[in-house]
Protein backbone atom coordinates (compact mmCIF):
# COMPACT_ATOMS: atom_id res chain seq x y z
CA UNK A 1 0.00 0.00 0.00
CA UNK A 2 1.75 3.74 -1.01
CA UNK A 3 0.27 6.80 0.61
CA UNK A 4 -1.82 7.28 -1.91
CA UNK A 5 -3.78 4.56 -2.47
CA UNK A 6 -5.49 5.30 1.57
CA UNK A 7 -9.44 4.84 1.69
CA UNK A 8 -9.77 5.73 5.31
CA UNK A 9 -7.56 6.98 7.91
CA UNK A 10 -9.01 6.15 10.82
CA UNK A 11 -8.00 8.51 13.83
CA UNK A 12 -7.38 7.16 17.03
CA UNK A 13 -7.23 9.64 20.41
CA UNK A 14 -5.56 8.95 23.61
CA UNK A 15 -8.64 7.80 25.68
CA UNK A 16 -10.03 5.45 22.96
CA UNK A 17 -7.72 2.73 23.09
CA UNK A 18 -10.17 0.12 22.56
CA UNK A 19 -9.61 -2.61 19.87
CA UNK A 20 -13.51 -3.31 19.34
CA UNK A 21 -14.18 0.34 19.16
CA UNK A 22 -16.68 0.97 16.18
CA UNK A 23 -13.73 2.89 14.37
CA UNK A 24 -12.84 -0.60 13.16
CA UNK A 25 -16.29 -1.95 12.13
CA UNK A 26 -15.74 -2.62 8.22
CA UNK A 27 -12.20 -1.01 8.13
CA UNK A 28 -9.66 -2.92 5.97
CA UNK A 29 -6.48 -3.11 7.33
CA UNK A 30 -5.06 -3.49 3.14
CA UNK A 31 -6.76 -0.27 2.75
CA UNK A 32 -7.19 2.03 5.50
CA UNK A 33 -4.12 3.52 7.86
CA UNK A 34 -4.95 3.84 12.14
CA UNK A 35 -3.56 7.40 12.86
CA UNK A 36 -2.44 8.46 16.32
CA UNK A 37 -0.16 11.30 17.38
CA UNK A 38 1.10 12.29 20.48
CA UNK A 39 1.35 16.27 20.13
CA UNK A 40 2.60 18.90 23.30
CA UNK A 41 -0.46 20.91 22.74
CA UNK A 42 -2.96 18.34 24.84
CA UNK A 43 -0.57 18.33 27.61
CA UNK A 44 -0.47 22.16 27.70
CA UNK A 45 -3.61 23.38 27.06
CA UNK A 46 -3.96 23.00 30.75
CA UNK A 47 -0.82 22.41 32.52
CA UNK A 48 -1.13 18.25 32.97
CA UNK A 49 0.60 16.57 35.69
CA UNK A 50 3.34 14.02 34.51
CA UNK A 51 2.07 11.29 35.09
CA UNK A 52 -1.28 11.93 32.89
CA UNK A 53 0.95 12.64 30.23
CA UNK A 54 2.58 8.98 30.92
CA UNK A 55 -0.15 7.04 31.40
CA UNK A 56 -1.67 8.34 27.97
CA UNK A 57 1.68 7.64 26.02
CA UNK A 58 2.26 4.62 27.37
CA UNK A 59 -1.17 3.53 26.69
CA UNK A 60 -1.05 5.08 22.96
CA UNK A 61 2.33 3.27 22.31
CA UNK A 62 0.65 -0.20 23.29
CA UNK A 63 -1.95 0.11 21.56
CA UNK A 64 -0.23 0.72 18.53
CA UNK A 65 2.18 -1.83 18.98
CA UNK A 66 -0.80 -4.61 19.29
CA UNK A 67 -2.31 -2.88 16.06
CA UNK A 68 0.87 -3.63 14.31
CA UNK A 69 0.76 -7.22 15.62
CA UNK A 70 -2.71 -7.58 14.66
CA UNK A 71 -1.72 -6.69 10.69
CA UNK A 72 -2.93 -2.81 10.93
CA UNK A 73 -0.63 -0.14 9.40
CA UNK A 74 -0.12 2.40 12.08
CA UNK A 75 1.01 5.98 11.08
CA UNK A 76 2.18 7.05 15.11
CA UNK A 77 3.54 10.40 15.36
CA UNK A 78 5.96 10.05 19.08
CA UNK A 79 6.26 13.23 21.00
CA UNK A 80 9.91 14.83 19.80
CA UNK A 81 12.34 14.94 22.89
CA UNK A 82 12.78 18.88 22.54
CA UNK A 83 10.31 21.47 22.33
CA UNK A 84 12.28 23.64 19.40
CA UNK A 85 12.37 20.61 16.91
CA UNK A 86 8.61 20.11 17.81
CA UNK A 87 6.79 21.07 14.73
CA UNK A 88 3.24 20.17 15.16
CA UNK A 89 2.70 20.93 18.47
CA UNK A 90 -1.30 20.85 18.42
CA UNK A 91 -3.01 17.35 17.23
CA UNK A 92 -5.35 19.86 14.36
CA UNK A 93 -1.68 20.43 13.03
CA UNK A 94 -1.02 16.79 13.27
CA UNK A 95 -3.86 15.97 11.71
CA UNK A 96 -3.52 18.12 8.64
CA UNK A 97 -0.10 16.80 7.52
CA UNK A 98 -1.28 13.11 8.14
CA UNK A 99 -4.37 14.49 5.16
CA UNK A 100 -2.00 15.94 3.14
CA UNK A 101 0.78 13.23 3.13
CA UNK A 102 -1.82 10.08 2.84
CA UNK A 103 -4.55 11.92 0.74
CA UNK A 104 -6.96 9.23 2.20
CA UNK A 105 -10.91 9.48 0.44
CA UNK A 106 -12.61 9.89 4.51
CA UNK A 107 -10.88 10.46 7.43
CA UNK A 108 -13.36 8.89 10.72
CA UNK A 109 -12.79 8.88 14.24
CA UNK A 110 -14.82 8.15 17.81
CA UNK A 111 -16.70 11.05 19.27
CA UNK A 112 -14.26 12.43 21.03
CA UNK A 113 -14.14 13.19 24.63
CA UNK A 114 -13.82 16.95 24.40
CA UNK A 115 -16.34 19.52 23.19
CA UNK A 116 -12.82 21.07 21.97
CA UNK A 117 -11.59 18.27 19.96
CA UNK A 118 -14.89 17.67 18.45
CA UNK A 119 -15.58 21.05 17.15
CA UNK A 120 -11.73 21.41 16.18
CA UNK A 121 -11.60 17.56 14.48
CA UNK A 122 -14.24 18.35 12.32
CA UNK A 123 -13.35 21.74 10.86
CA UNK A 124 -9.39 20.50 10.15
CA UNK A 125 -10.78 17.65 8.24
CA UNK A 126 -13.43 20.01 6.16
CA UNK A 127 -11.15 22.27 5.52
CA UNK A 128 -8.92 19.97 3.72
CA UNK A 129 -11.62 19.11 1.18
CA UNK A 130 -12.05 15.36 2.81
CA UNK A 131 -15.06 13.58 3.80
CA UNK A 132 -15.39 13.71 7.75
CA UNK A 133 -17.08 11.01 9.54
CA UNK A 134 -17.31 10.77 13.39
CA UNK A 135 -18.93 7.59 14.69
CA UNK A 136 -20.81 7.13 18.31
CA UNK A 137 -18.77 6.02 20.94
CA UNK A 138 -20.24 2.74 22.36
CA UNK A 139 -18.15 1.85 24.93
CA UNK A 140 -20.67 4.09 26.80
CA UNK A 141 -24.02 2.87 27.90
CA UNK A 142 -25.75 5.06 27.72
CA UNK A 143 -25.83 7.33 24.04
CA UNK A 144 -26.72 10.55 24.06
CA UNK A 145 -30.31 10.83 21.93
CA UNK A 146 -31.36 8.54 25.41
CA UNK A 147 -30.13 10.85 27.47
CA UNK A 148 -31.63 14.03 25.59
CA UNK A 149 -34.76 12.27 25.39
CA UNK A 150 -34.63 11.43 29.27
CA UNK A 151 -33.19 14.90 30.24
CA UNK A 152 -35.91 17.26 28.04
CA UNK A 153 -38.38 19.00 29.70
CA UNK A 154 -36.41 18.18 33.49
CA UNK A 155 -35.34 21.74 35.14
CA UNK A 156 -33.17 19.50 37.31
CA UNK A 157 -31.13 16.20 36.39
CA UNK A 158 -30.96 13.72 39.27
CA UNK A 159 -27.97 10.92 38.66
CA UNK A 160 -30.64 8.77 41.53
CA UNK A 161 -33.36 8.70 38.71
CA UNK A 162 -31.32 8.20 35.84
CA UNK A 163 -29.49 4.74 37.60
CA UNK A 164 -32.57 2.89 38.70
CA UNK A 165 -33.56 3.67 34.68
CA UNK A 166 -30.32 2.33 33.74
CA UNK A 167 -30.45 -0.94 36.38
CA UNK A 168 -33.83 -1.20 34.76
CA UNK A 169 -33.33 -0.94 31.54
CA UNK A 170 -29.23 -3.02 31.48
CA UNK A 171 -30.97 -5.30 34.29
CA UNK A 172 -29.07 -4.98 36.98
CA UNK A 173 -28.96 -6.00 40.50
CA UNK A 174 -32.34 -6.64 39.54
CA UNK A 175 -34.23 -9.85 40.56
CA UNK A 176 -37.03 -9.34 38.21
CA UNK A 177 -38.45 -5.65 38.05
CA UNK A 178 -37.20 -5.03 41.53
CA UNK A 179 -34.10 -4.31 43.42
CA UNK A 180 -31.96 -7.52 44.70
CA UNK A 181 -32.66 -6.55 48.33
CA UNK A 182 -35.70 -4.27 48.40
CA UNK A 183 -33.68 -0.87 47.41
CA UNK A 184 -31.84 0.86 44.45
CA UNK A 185 -29.41 2.69 46.76
CA UNK A 186 -27.34 1.43 50.02
CA UNK A 187 -25.45 4.39 50.35
CA UNK A 188 -26.38 4.81 53.79
CA UNK A 189 -24.54 1.72 54.79
CA UNK A 190 -21.44 3.63 52.76
CA UNK A 191 -20.47 6.09 54.95
CA UNK A 192 -18.19 4.54 57.72
CA UNK A 193 -15.25 6.04 58.92
CA UNK A 194 -12.34 3.84 60.64
CA UNK A 195 -11.91 3.93 64.71
CA UNK A 196 -8.78 5.50 66.07
CA UNK A 197 -7.07 2.24 65.15
CA UNK A 198 -7.19 3.13 61.41
CA UNK A 199 -7.41 1.15 58.19
CA UNK A 200 -5.04 -1.80 59.72
CA UNK A 201 -2.83 -3.57 57.34
CA UNK A 202 -4.64 -3.63 53.61
CA UNK A 203 -3.22 -5.73 50.55
CA UNK A 204 -1.19 -3.15 48.32
CA UNK A 205 -2.86 -2.80 44.82
CA UNK A 206 -1.67 -4.72 41.87
CA UNK A 207 1.62 -2.53 40.69
CA UNK A 208 2.81 -2.45 36.70
CA UNK A 209 6.24 -2.30 36.67
CA UNK A 210 6.93 -0.53 33.47
CA UNK A 211 8.05 -2.11 30.34
CA UNK A 212 10.49 -1.01 27.32
CA UNK A 213 7.19 1.01 25.85
CA UNK A 214 6.18 2.73 28.86
CA UNK A 215 9.94 3.32 30.58
CA UNK A 216 10.47 5.17 26.83
CA UNK A 217 7.29 6.69 27.26
CA UNK A 218 8.34 8.36 30.75
CA UNK A 219 12.15 9.15 29.88
CA UNK A 220 10.13 11.58 26.88
CA UNK A 221 8.09 13.07 29.55
CA UNK A 222 10.75 13.95 31.87
CA UNK A 223 12.32 15.48 28.64
CA UNK A 224 9.40 17.94 27.86
CA UNK A 225 7.97 18.25 30.84
CA UNK A 226 10.28 18.49 33.76
CA UNK A 227 8.19 21.49 35.20
CA UNK A 228 4.90 20.09 35.20
CA UNK A 229 3.22 19.06 38.75
CA UNK A 230 4.55 15.65 39.59
CA UNK A 231 8.20 16.87 38.90
CA UNK A 232 9.60 17.37 42.38
CA UNK A 233 7.77 15.12 44.18
CA UNK A 234 9.25 12.56 42.01
CA UNK A 235 5.46 11.04 40.06
CA UNK A 236 7.11 9.53 37.47
CA UNK A 237 9.37 6.85 39.39
CA UNK A 238 5.68 6.27 41.44
CA UNK A 239 4.58 4.83 37.91
CA UNK A 240 3.11 1.97 37.86
CA UNK A 241 -0.56 2.06 36.42
CA UNK A 242 -2.01 -0.37 34.33
CA UNK A 243 -1.38 0.65 30.59
CA UNK A 244 -2.73 -2.35 28.30
CA UNK A 245 -5.76 -4.25 28.48
CA UNK A 246 -4.52 -7.30 30.10
CA UNK A 247 -3.23 -5.06 32.77
CA UNK A 248 -6.47 -3.35 33.69
CA UNK A 249 -8.24 -7.28 33.92
CA UNK A 250 -5.37 -7.63 36.19
CA UNK A 251 -6.42 -4.27 38.11
CA UNK A 252 -9.98 -5.80 38.18
CA UNK A 253 -9.09 -9.17 39.78
CA UNK A 254 -7.16 -7.74 42.04
CA UNK A 255 -9.61 -5.09 44.00
CA UNK A 256 -12.11 -8.06 43.97
CA UNK A 257 -10.09 -10.55 45.53
CA UNK A 258 -8.21 -8.00 47.72
CA UNK A 259 -10.12 -5.09 48.58
CA UNK A 260 -14.20 -5.44 47.24
CA UNK A 261 -15.33 -6.36 50.61
CA UNK A 262 -14.65 -3.08 51.97
CA UNK A 263 -15.35 -0.73 49.46
CA UNK A 264 -19.09 -0.18 50.35
CA UNK A 265 -18.22 0.47 54.12
CA UNK A 266 -14.81 2.96 53.60
CA UNK A 267 -15.47 4.14 49.88
CA UNK A 268 -15.84 7.73 51.48
CA UNK A 269 -13.47 7.42 54.49
CA UNK A 270 -9.70 9.14 54.88
CA UNK A 271 -6.54 8.00 56.27
CA UNK A 272 -2.61 9.80 56.69
CA UNK A 273 -0.38 8.03 54.44
CA UNK A 274 -3.13 5.33 52.89
CA UNK A 275 -3.76 6.95 49.38
CA UNK A 276 -5.31 3.41 47.52
CA UNK A 277 -7.30 1.83 50.71
CA UNK A 278 -10.22 -0.25 49.48
CA UNK A 279 -10.42 1.39 46.25
CA UNK A 280 -10.36 -0.34 42.89
CA UNK A 281 -7.48 2.64 41.05
CA UNK A 282 -9.61 1.17 37.20
CA UNK A 283 -10.57 4.83 36.68
CA UNK A 284 -7.57 5.48 34.76
CA UNK A 285 -8.30 2.22 32.55
CA UNK A 286 -12.16 3.01 32.12
CA UNK A 287 -11.69 6.46 30.42
CA UNK A 288 -8.95 4.96 27.99
CA UNK A 289 -11.08 2.97 27.15
CA UNK A 290 -8.83 -0.48 28.24
CA UNK A 291 -11.63 -2.26 29.98
CA UNK A 292 -14.87 -2.25 29.09
CA UNK A 293 -17.89 -0.81 31.56
CA UNK A 294 -20.23 -3.66 30.90
CA UNK A 295 -17.02 -6.19 31.88
CA UNK A 296 -16.40 -3.95 35.38
CA UNK A 297 -20.39 -4.17 35.94
CA UNK A 298 -20.42 -7.66 35.25
CA UNK A 299 -17.60 -8.89 37.01
CA UNK A 300 -18.58 -7.09 40.28
CA UNK A 301 -22.51 -8.41 40.01
CA UNK A 302 -20.76 -12.05 39.46
CA UNK A 303 -19.03 -11.35 42.51
CA UNK A 304 -21.95 -10.62 44.91
CA UNK A 305 -23.86 -13.17 43.09
CA UNK A 306 -20.94 -15.98 44.64
CA UNK A 307 -20.50 -14.53 48.02
CA UNK A 308 -17.43 -12.42 47.78
CA UNK A 309 -18.73 -8.52 47.53
CA UNK A 310 -21.38 -7.79 50.31
CA UNK A 311 -24.71 -6.13 48.15
CA UNK A 312 -24.03 -2.58 49.50
CA UNK A 313 -20.81 -2.45 48.48
CA UNK A 314 -21.17 -4.27 44.86
CA UNK A 315 -24.47 -1.42 44.39
CA UNK A 316 -22.39 1.19 45.87
CA UNK A 317 -19.61 0.82 42.97
CA UNK A 318 -22.03 -0.09 40.16
CA UNK A 319 -23.45 3.25 41.27
CA UNK A 320 -20.15 5.14 40.02
CA UNK A 321 -19.88 3.25 37.26
CA UNK A 322 -22.93 2.98 35.66
CA UNK A 323 -24.83 5.69 37.38
CA UNK A 324 -22.32 8.32 37.90
CA UNK A 325 -19.98 7.70 35.29
CA UNK A 326 -22.83 7.85 32.36
CA UNK A 327 -24.66 10.40 33.85
CA UNK A 328 -21.96 12.93 33.92
CA UNK A 329 -20.97 12.18 30.16
CA UNK A 330 -24.57 12.69 28.96
CA UNK A 331 -24.59 15.73 31.19
CA UNK A 332 -21.83 17.18 29.39
CA UNK A 333 -22.64 16.50 25.91
CA UNK A 334 -25.92 17.78 26.51
CA UNK A 335 -25.19 20.79 28.22
CA UNK A 336 -22.04 22.27 26.72
CA UNK A 337 -20.60 24.33 25.93
CA UNK A 338 -22.51 26.84 27.95
CA UNK A 339 -21.99 24.76 31.09
CA UNK A 340 -17.84 25.15 31.04
CA UNK A 341 -18.70 29.14 31.57
CA UNK A 342 -21.14 28.43 34.86
CA UNK A 343 -20.28 30.49 37.78
CA UNK A 344 -23.70 30.22 39.61
CA UNK A 345 -22.27 31.42 42.81
CA UNK A 346 -20.53 33.96 41.29
CA UNK A 347 -16.77 33.17 42.94
CA UNK A 348 -14.31 35.35 42.00
CA UNK A 349 -10.88 34.14 43.57
CA UNK A 350 -8.00 32.93 41.90
CA UNK A 351 -6.68 29.47 42.65
CA UNK A 352 -4.10 29.39 45.61
CA UNK A 353 -0.72 28.67 43.75
CA UNK A 354 -0.28 25.23 46.62
CA UNK A 355 -2.60 23.06 44.71
CA UNK A 356 -0.05 23.15 41.55
CA UNK A 357 3.32 23.30 43.97
CA UNK A 358 2.17 21.05 47.60
CA UNK A 359 3.67 23.90 49.62
CA UNK A 360 2.98 27.45 50.48
CA UNK A 361 5.07 30.43 48.12
CA UNK A 362 8.01 30.36 50.99
CA UNK A 363 8.44 26.98 50.81
CA UNK A 364 6.68 25.96 54.20
CA UNK A 365 3.89 23.25 54.36
CA UNK A 366 0.48 23.84 53.69
CA UNK A 367 -0.74 24.38 57.22
CA UNK A 368 -3.87 22.44 56.58
CA UNK A 369 -3.11 19.07 57.20
CA UNK A 370 -6.00 17.50 55.36
CA UNK A 371 -4.98 19.52 52.13
CA UNK A 372 -0.97 18.86 52.17
CA UNK A 373 -2.12 15.42 53.21
CA UNK A 374 -4.13 15.51 50.02
CA UNK A 375 -2.50 17.24 47.85
CA UNK A 376 0.81 16.31 48.30
CA UNK A 377 -1.00 12.46 47.80
CA UNK A 378 -2.36 14.24 44.19
CA UNK A 379 0.97 15.33 43.60
CA UNK A 380 3.34 12.50 44.03
CA UNK A 381 0.33 10.15 42.35
CA UNK A 382 -1.91 11.77 39.82
CA UNK A 383 -4.39 10.29 42.18
CA UNK A 384 -6.96 11.25 44.86
CA UNK A 385 -10.31 9.40 45.24
CA UNK A 386 -13.24 10.59 45.05
CA UNK A 387 -14.02 11.92 48.57
CA UNK A 388 -10.25 13.74 48.97
CA UNK A 389 -11.65 15.08 45.83
CA UNK A 390 -15.15 16.30 46.54
CA UNK A 391 -14.59 17.26 50.36
CA UNK A 392 -10.85 18.12 50.65
CA UNK A 393 -9.63 19.78 47.23
CA UNK A 394 -13.16 20.85 46.15
CA UNK A 395 -14.74 21.96 49.21
CA UNK A 396 -12.06 24.26 49.70
CA UNK A 397 -11.93 26.08 46.55
CA UNK A 398 -16.09 26.26 46.88
CA UNK A 399 -15.64 27.84 50.18
CA UNK A 400 -12.65 30.39 49.51
CA UNK A 401 -15.04 31.28 46.77
CA UNK A 402 -12.44 30.12 43.83
CA UNK A 403 -13.77 31.12 40.34
CA UNK A 404 -15.11 27.32 39.00
CA UNK A 405 -13.16 27.57 35.97
CA UNK A 406 -9.71 27.65 37.28
CA UNK A 407 -10.74 24.77 39.47
CA UNK A 408 -12.05 23.16 36.64
CA UNK A 409 -8.34 23.86 34.80
CA UNK A 410 -6.69 22.18 37.77
CA UNK A 411 -8.64 18.83 37.90
CA UNK A 412 -8.59 18.15 34.35
CA UNK A 413 -4.54 19.04 34.26
CA UNK A 414 -3.84 16.76 37.61
CA UNK A 415 -5.52 13.69 37.75
CA UNK A 416 -4.22 10.48 35.91
CA UNK A 417 -7.98 9.92 35.26
CA UNK A 418 -9.26 13.03 34.16
CA UNK A 419 -10.85 13.34 30.66
CA UNK A 420 -13.01 16.29 30.03
CA UNK A 421 -16.68 14.76 30.08
CA UNK A 422 -16.12 13.42 33.40
CA UNK A 423 -13.77 15.67 34.52
CA UNK A 424 -16.14 19.13 33.82
CA UNK A 425 -19.51 18.54 35.20
CA UNK A 426 -18.24 16.33 38.72
CA UNK A 427 -16.40 19.58 39.26
CA UNK A 428 -18.63 22.34 37.83
CA UNK A 429 -21.98 21.00 39.25
CA UNK A 430 -21.34 18.58 41.75
CA UNK A 431 -18.02 19.87 43.75
CA UNK A 432 -18.40 23.81 42.81
CA UNK A 433 -22.22 24.20 42.35
CA UNK A 434 -21.31 26.21 39.02
CA UNK A 435 -24.22 25.22 36.79
CA UNK A 436 -26.37 26.77 39.46
CA UNK A 437 -28.46 23.21 40.83
CA UNK A 438 -28.73 21.44 37.20
CA UNK A 439 -26.98 18.45 38.68
CA UNK A 440 -27.17 18.63 42.23
CA UNK A 441 -29.94 19.72 44.43
CA UNK A 442 -27.59 21.84 47.34
CA UNK A 443 -24.45 22.35 47.69
CA UNK A 444 -21.63 20.27 49.12
CA UNK A 445 -20.74 22.15 51.80
CA UNK A 446 -19.63 21.32 55.43
CA UNK A 447 -17.75 22.28 58.24
CA UNK A 448 -13.71 20.89 59.27
CA UNK A 449 -15.97 18.59 61.62
CA UNK A 450 -17.20 16.46 58.26
CA UNK A 451 -12.61 16.38 57.91
CA UNK A 452 -12.64 14.89 61.45
CA UNK A 453 -15.32 12.94 61.12
CA UNK A 454 -14.36 10.94 58.14
CA UNK A 455 -10.23 10.83 58.38
CA UNK A 456 -7.43 11.24 61.00
CA UNK A 457 -6.42 14.50 58.62
CA UNK A 458 -7.38 16.89 62.20
CA UNK A 459 -5.21 15.11 64.61
CA UNK A 460 -2.02 15.98 62.83
CA UNK A 461 -3.40 19.69 62.22
CA UNK A 462 -2.69 22.73 64.64
CA UNK A 463 -5.81 23.86 63.76
CA UNK A 464 -9.60 22.92 65.76
CA UNK A 465 -12.47 22.05 63.31
CA UNK A 466 -15.04 23.37 66.06
CA UNK A 467 -13.56 26.74 65.93
CA UNK A 468 -14.44 29.77 63.13
CA UNK A 469 -12.67 32.07 65.09
CA UNK A 470 -9.25 32.45 66.23
CA UNK A 471 -5.85 31.77 66.39
CA UNK A 472 -6.98 27.99 66.28
CA UNK A 473 -9.87 28.57 64.08
CA UNK A 474 -9.49 25.67 61.29
CA UNK A 475 -9.95 27.67 58.09
CA UNK A 476 -12.32 24.76 56.98
CA UNK A 477 -14.88 25.63 59.29
CA UNK A 478 -14.32 29.70 59.63
CA UNK A 479 -14.94 29.74 55.44
CA UNK A 480 -17.79 27.29 56.03
CA UNK A 481 -19.88 29.28 58.27
CA UNK A 482 -18.60 32.93 55.72
CA UNK A 483 -20.08 30.88 52.96
CA UNK A 484 -23.62 30.37 54.80
CA UNK A 485 -23.34 34.15 55.44
CA UNK A 486 -22.57 35.09 52.12
CA UNK A 487 -25.04 32.86 50.50
CA UNK A 488 -27.96 33.10 53.02
CA UNK A 489 -30.79 34.77 50.81
CA UNK A 490 -30.39 32.14 47.91
CA UNK A 491 -30.06 29.38 50.31
CA UNK A 492 -32.00 29.93 53.71
CA UNK A 493 -35.58 29.27 52.14
CA UNK A 494 -34.13 25.75 50.03
CA UNK A 495 -36.17 22.72 50.77
CA UNK A 496 -33.17 20.51 51.23
CA UNK A 497 -30.36 23.16 52.55
CA UNK A 498 -32.83 25.45 54.91
CA UNK A 499 -31.92 23.24 57.87
CA UNK A 500 -28.38 23.52 57.12
CA UNK A 501 -28.70 27.69 56.93
CA UNK A 502 -30.78 27.93 60.24
CA UNK A 503 -28.55 27.75 62.17
CA UNK A 504 -27.11 31.38 60.53
CA UNK A 505 -30.16 32.44 62.24
CA UNK A 506 -28.58 31.84 65.74
CA UNK A 507 -25.47 33.87 64.82
CA UNK A 508 -25.48 37.30 66.48
CA UNK A 509 -23.99 40.26 64.32
CA UNK A 510 -19.98 40.80 66.39
CA UNK A 511 -19.57 36.72 65.71
CA UNK A 512 -20.85 37.32 61.93
CA UNK A 513 -18.56 40.53 61.72
CA UNK A 514 -15.77 37.82 63.30
CA UNK A 515 -16.28 34.71 61.06
CA UNK A 516 -16.15 37.18 58.10
CA UNK A 517 -13.17 39.54 59.24
CA UNK A 518 -11.48 35.86 59.38
CA UNK A 519 -12.41 34.26 56.35
CA UNK A 520 -11.52 37.53 54.22
CA UNK A 521 -8.16 36.99 56.38
CA UNK A 522 -7.25 33.79 54.81
CA UNK A 523 -8.48 35.22 51.05
CA UNK A 524 -6.16 37.89 51.58
CA UNK A 525 -3.22 35.44 52.56
CA UNK A 526 -4.28 32.94 49.57
CA UNK A 527 -4.56 35.83 47.04
CA UNK A 528 -1.32 36.77 47.35
CA UNK A 529 0.27 33.48 46.88
CA UNK A 530 -2.64 32.74 43.50
CA UNK A 531 -1.38 31.69 40.57
CA UNK A 532 0.84 28.53 39.30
Amino acid sequence: MTESSVRHLLVVLGDQLNADSVLFDDADPTRDVVWMAEVAGEATHVWSHQSRIALFLAAMRHFAADRRVDGWRVDYRELPARAETDALPTLEAALVEAIARWRPDRVIWVCPGEYRLRRSLKAVVEEAGVVAEERPDRHFLVDESWFGEWAGGRKTLRMEHFYRAQRRRFAVLMDGKEPVGGKFNFDAANRRSFDARGPGLLPEPARFSPDRITRAALDRVAERFADHPGGEHQALENFDWPVTPAQAEQALADFLEQRATGFGDYQDAMWTGAPWLYHSRLSAALNLKLIDPRRVIEAVQAAYRDGRMPLAAAEGFIRQVLGWREFVRGLYWWAMPDYAAGNALEARESLPSFYWQGRMPGGEAIPMACLDQTIGQTLELGYAHHIQRLMITGLFAQLLGVRPQAVHEWYLAIYVDAVEWVELPNVMGMSQYADGGLMASKPYVASGRYVQRMSNYCSHCRFDPGEATGESACPFTTLYWDFLLRHRERFAHHPRTALQWKHVERIDAPRAAAIREQAEAWRERLSRSAGR
